[in-house]
């Protein structure tokens, strides 16, 4: 489907439905922003649901980004501000 992922605090986490999804491995610059190469504050591109609770973004620049749900999660770990 396709999907805006939200990256101005880095890549960490997304929300499918009301599913709330985890990355496998973070992405940021170190300084808390999305890396060289990402939009900011989000980046179109199109969010492939897995079976066992998984997702996979990725887009025409190339990222991929694996995601795992985290079941019972209501809200995100954390607010970016």
């Amino acid at each position: 489907m396709p999907y805006d992922l939200y990256t101005h605090c880095g890549i960490d986490e997304a929300r499918v439905g009301s599913t709330y999804f985890e990355a496998v491995s973070p992405l940021s610059d170190g300084s808390g922003n999305p890396p060289d190469g990402w939009g900011n504050p989000t980046q179109r591109g199109t969010m492939t649901l897995k079976p066992g609770g998984k997702a996979v973004f990725t887009d025409d620049a190339g990222h991929e980004v694996r995601f795992r749900a985290r079941p019972g999660a209501s809200t995100f770990k954390r607010i970016c501000a």
